[in-house]
């Protein structure tokens, strides 16, 4: 296929997946020289403008997102799927951070495209993360061979229903820093604030909302009016970026820091991240993942807010600014170092639109 249309449009579908929103394309049908993609998709998504009002993005972080998809040639592996944040005020592209959110739509965008076949009454693809080089597994229903959005699975953060996608993941450990304790430790005092610094397919910062003054039940907007609170984040996670050995991340999305706290919402852990200084509304998988992990590590920041979980359980109610996350982390915390067993989420994924998009001059 050819990088772009007789007219200047390329090909591209608009799914969301989970509570993100993204163009999914397939890798042929983009430059292949980076710089070239990237200023390709700025024009795409009306990047720098903090409206967007000149492309497909939605003026937000969670909606300024790609998903590049190929056919792999790895062995294990179906698809790769390479994420891509792009800016929404600038004009920046990043692949430093993978998302489990757009992961959600990649096989049912592969499936769409061709590169796999539909299975009947569901579809397994393993899908290779080019970012960190860790392949999941995404599940979902195609009954008759047919690529199945509607459903019965709500998720938090987005309204309606839709049919539900199982991802599950078994070797993100270490994605962007190579260990699952980046530090070497368990616990680390960052800024005075004592932290754990976690990847388990997000590079984490995570605190205890109390060193912040916080109750960890705030709102996203009180979070976001607090410009002192965001200074000290953003000052907190630059120092532990260094520290996790992701060098200068002044200008980086990674890592993300996670402010965690006991639940008031009949959930087992209340948590407010920042992405990667404005706070999120919800929670992304790979970061909650990422932080019950940690809290579940003896001596960690958090670790005492799991005593009143089932022992020996592996599903964790993460509440959030606007809901719930259920995922599931299985640690053997008493491996040297700590091991992850298993993870999963469940989200939903539903297709927008499948067109042609046409970048600005």
């Amino acid at each position: 296929m050819t990088e772009a249309t007789a007219d200047g449009g390329v090909p591209c579908m608009l799914l969301r997946g989970g509570t993100s929103k993204g163009a999914y394309f397939l890798a042929g049908d983009l430059p292949s020289d980076p710089a070239e993609r990237d200023d390709l998709l700025l024009r795409v998504m009306g990047t720098p403008d903090p409206r967007q009002i000149d492309g497909l993005g939605g003026a937000t972080s969670l909606t300024s997102k790609v998903a590049v998809v190929s056919r792999s040639t790895r062995p294990g592996a179906d698809v790769d799927y390479l994420f891509l944040q792009v800016g929404v005020d600038e004009a920046v592209v990043s692949d430093r951070q993978n998302c489990g959110n757009l992961l959600a739509g990649v096989g049912q965008f592969a499936v769409e495209r061709g590169l796999v076949p539909a299975g009947d009454p569901e579809t397994v693809v393993r899908v290779r993360m080019v970012n960190s080089g860790s392949v999941a597994r995404t599940r979902f229903p195609t009954p008759g061979g047919a690529v199945r959005y509607a459903g019965g699975t709500a998720i938090a953060g987005v309204p309606g229903t839709a049919a539900p996608v199982v991802l599950e993941f078994a070797d993100t450990v270490g994605s962007a820093t190579g260990r699952l304790l980046p530090t070497g430790s368990v616990r680390d005092v960052v800024d005075g604030i004592p932290v754990t610094c976690v990847d388990n397919g997000m590079p984490v910062v995570v605190a205890a909302a109390a060193s912040f003054g916080l109750s960890g039940h705030e709102s996203h907007d009180a979070l976001a009016a607090d410009r002192r609170l965001l200074e000290r984040v953003d000052r907190l996670r630059i120092r532990a970026g260094a520290l996790m050995g992701l060098g200068d991340v002044t200008s980086s999305s990674v890592p993300k820091t996670t402010l965690v706290a006991e639940p008031g919402d009949g959930g087992m852990l209340a948590t407010r991240t920042f992405i990667p200084v404005n706070p999120h509304t919800a929670i992304g998988v790979l970061g909650a993942i990422s932080a019950v992990t940690a809290v579940r590590l003896p001596g960690a920041v958090g670790h005492d807010l799991t005593a009143s979980w089932p022992a020996g359980g592996t599903r964790v109610d993460v509440e959030h600014p606007t809901g719930h996350l259920v995922i599931e982390v299985d640690v053997d915390p008493a491996a040297e170092p700590p091991a992850v067993r298993r993870s999963g989420v469940v989200r939903t994924a539903r297709k927008l639109f499948d067109g042609t998009a046409f970048p600005r001059g």
